[in-house]
């Protein structure tokens, strides 16, 4: 989950770079400014967590958090649809937010 400045040009470039960058390392955007990824196991999860660590940007809120495919299928959606990314994930993994 992050939250970035976009009022400078410069800024908006850090975080299309940083989206891209979520996405080459095989994040899906659930929501706007929330990427998941399934991991295999939490050993897994903590190694993404560390990847993305490396290309932090300078500025903004970056957070993450691990659950489990169980707790991840409790998530009740109160308004719009089940986003078709989400299909991609398969089952019985680890999701990082």
């Amino acid at each position: 989950m992050f939250d970035l400045p976009v009022e400078t040009k410069k800024q908006r470039r850090t975080y299309t770079q940083f989206r891209k960058e979520l996405i080459r390392n095989g994040f899906l955007m659930m929501q706007f400014s929330i990427y998941i990824k399934s991991c295999i196991n939490k050993e897994s999860a903590r190694g993404t967590i560390a990847a993305v660590q490396k290309f932090l940007p300078k500025d903004g809120h970056v957070r993450s958090i691990i659950i489990t495919e169980k707790q991840f299928e409790q998530m009740k959606i109160l308004v719009g649809e089940e986003d078709k990314n989400i299909e991609l994930l398969g089952t019985n993994r680890t999701i990082e937010f």
